[in-house]
């Protein structure tokens, strides 16, 4: 019996406790009627300590996680000068369809309204929106006064900036700046463990928030979830199915439906194994039998499968579009403008490790003033819409790459479109 509990993944585990949190706080709410054990003993000493303790150390690993993670993706990219036009339109491709995908986010989440009706107003904790700032004004507040303020302060946006400038410096000055480039990737592979093993809490975690939701909201709070979990998807829908075509077609003018056909296994792949990194190996084999060049895909692959989350960016979009509706603010432009500003970088300094997208979205959330608190209410059906991210961004990763490859004359057309078979290529770098 033991052994099966083990087998079970983490996800699993953290959609059990979102659905027995979510049964335990609805009979809590129905069928409790004494006050002191309801709202005295549960509500607000088990559950807000277990909920608010688990919300307490994701944001602990924000600031430190998130600047290493950026300072040593950035260093790891330099070598894209030596691959001249390649590394540059890559790069570009991918933030991108980054961008345009929170922005789709964005504008699912102003339309549909996930949001609406779960009224948090009354459970909102301190925050600091960003809804009356003139564009002017968010572009000088994301240049740090002070760095060390800023990550004191959990200031993400200055954080985020001096991690990409500390980041170009390192790779400008390579082997004289060894030992801070070693001490910078310590610390994130310090940091990537540290949030494993605070993520091994997160059943726990979603039980208390999702019990102390539902405890005090009841059943209609579960129609906005329901909304938040179709938006996502929608999406992802427009992402894989509109947005993807619409590129490859713009600037390969190659037949996106040809593309599918031969790629369609990769994308479940993805989906099944929920890991970008795992479907490397055979996405740049199924792009080899698409004719392109393995000197390009070994190198846009493994870099898209670090930098282009464009999944993780749509939900992020969603996402603060849900909470600021949840909790009945209204988010400006400028805010906006800052979270698609956040969440692209958010892509380039997300770790690989399971639900980080989760832990980067406090980023975004932080970047905006919005409350921490609303991420527990979503964590819960986060494994399953992370299977279709997961296939969302390795079929952005091979569309990408096809664009690049195609624009460098490193692909055989002949060989998408089925003219030939695939055969040895000669290398272009």
């Amino acid at each position: 019996m033991m052994n099966k509990l083990k087998d079970i993944s983490l996800g699993n585990w953290i959609l059990i406790g979102m659905v027995l949190g979510l049964i335990f706080g609805l009979v809590l709410n129905f069928h409790v009627s004494d006050p002191y054990i309801k709202n005295v003993i549960f509500m607000d000493n088990i559950f807000y300590l277990g909920g608010n303790l688990f919300i307490k150390l994701m944001k602990m690993l924000v600031v430190p996680l998130v600047f290493c993670s950026i300072v040593v993706g950035v260093a790891s990219i330099s070598d894209i000068k030596t691959l001249g036009s390649i590394g540059g339109t890559t790069i570009l491709i991918y933030l991108l369809t980054t961008a345009i995908a929170v922005t789709v986010a964005l504008a699912i989440g102003m339309f549909i309204k996930p949001g609406l009706g779960l009224n948090m107003v009354h459970v909102a904790q301190n925050s600091n929106v960003t809804v009356n700032q003139t564009i002017a004004d968010t572009i000088l507040n994301i240049v740090p006064d002070n760095p060390i303020n800023s990550l004191a302060s959990g200031d993400m946006l200055p954080v985020i900036i001096f991690g990409v400038l500390v980041g170009i410096i390192l790779a400008k000055l390579k082997d004289e700046t060894q030992l801070v480039s070693d001490l910078f990737t310590q610390g994130n592979r310090i940091m990537m463990e540290m949030t494993s093993i605070v993520m091994k809490f997160a059943p726990i975690g979603v039980f208390c928030l999702m019990a102390k939701t539902f405890g005090s909201l009841g059943i209609e709070g579960i129609f906005p979830l329901s909304k938040y979990f179709i938006c996502v998807l929608i999406g992802l829908a427009i992402q894989a199915f509109i947005v993807y075509p619409s590129l490859l077609g713009i600037f390969t003018r190659l037949n996106p439906i040809k593309f599918f056909r031969k790629f369609i296994s990769v994308m479940f792949f993805a989906f099944s194994s929920s890991t970008s990194n795992a479907t490397i190996p055979l996405n740049m084999d199924k792009l080899s039998e698409m004719g392109v060049s393995r000197d390009v895909s070994s190198f846009t692959i493994p870099l898209g499968a670090t930098i282009n989350m464009d999944g993780t960016a749509i939900m992020q979009g969603v996402a603060v579009m849900f909470a600021a509706q949840a909790y009945g603010i209204d988010l400006g432009t400028s805010a906006l403008l800052t979270v698609i500003f956040t969440a692209v970088m958010a892509s380039v300094g997300t770790a690989g490790v399971p639900s980080v997208g989760l832990v980067t979205l406090t980023m975004v959330f932080n970047s905006v003033g919005l409350p921490i608190e609303a991420i527990g209410i979503i964590f819960g059906i986060d494994h399953i819409l992370d299977m279709f991210r997961t296939a969302v961004n390795v079929t952005g990763d091979a569309i990408c790459t096809i664009i690049v490859s195609f624009r460098n004359k490193a692909m055989d057309v002949d060989i998408f479109n089925g003219k030939k078979e695939p055969e040895k290529q000669k290398s272009i770098l």
